[in-house]
């Protein structure tokens, strides 16, 4: 059975063989164990989206994005950002098993002075493009990205993952 490795696999196929599949299935059942385990630990957070989000974030960590944990500044890589930050806990879980930092440190969700509180800040963990909180604003963030790359002729690409609520915040681009 092939590992699950960083980067893109689908951008010139769609179809994923069954062994990936499985991969990919088992993959986003550990990270909502760890997320289960996170929350509980945090004794708050939400859980309903996180849990719901797992497949997304293990197809878009584990097939889909072009990055790197180990150069996560890479001019090249491309670009998640999570608009609705209260699903964080999905998005610290699966960075962890990407390899952005290590999976013991996903129990500090939400404590006093860790990297993983309720919503993302960019400069607290490698690989986060932003930070977010206001609903509404991550997908005009994504679009000055997109933009600033379509400018500069770069082929990195953006991703944008959004909540239904925020399409009633009226701060769309």
């Amino acid at each position: 059975m092939p590992n699950l490795t960083i980067g893109p696999k689908v951008r010139k196929s769609l179809h994923l063989h069954d062994e990936i599949l499985k991969e990919l299935e088992n993959k986003a059942s550990s990270i909502r164990e760890d997320l289960i385990d996170m929350l509980v630990e945090a004794g708050s957070g939400h859980s309903a989206g996180p849990l719901g989000m797992a497949d997304i974030f293990t197809a878009l960590y584990f097939q889909v994005l072009n990055i790197d944990p180990k150069n996560p500044n890479d001019p090249n890589r491309d670009r998640l950002v999570l608009s609705n930050g209260h699903i964080c806990p999905v998005l610290y879980a699966t960075m962890a098993h990407a390899g952005y930092f290590p999976v013991s440190e996903l129990n500090t969700l939400r404590k006093l002075g860790t990297r993983l509180q309720g919503h993302p800040h960019r400069l607290a963990l490698p690989g986060l493009e932003t930070t977010s909180g206001p609903l509404g604003s991550g997908l005009s963030q994504a679009c000055g990205m997109a933009l600033a790359a379509k400018m500069d002729n770069l082929g990195w690409r953006v991703y944008c993952l959004l909540s239904d609520g925020e399409h009633d915040e009226g701060n769309l681009c």
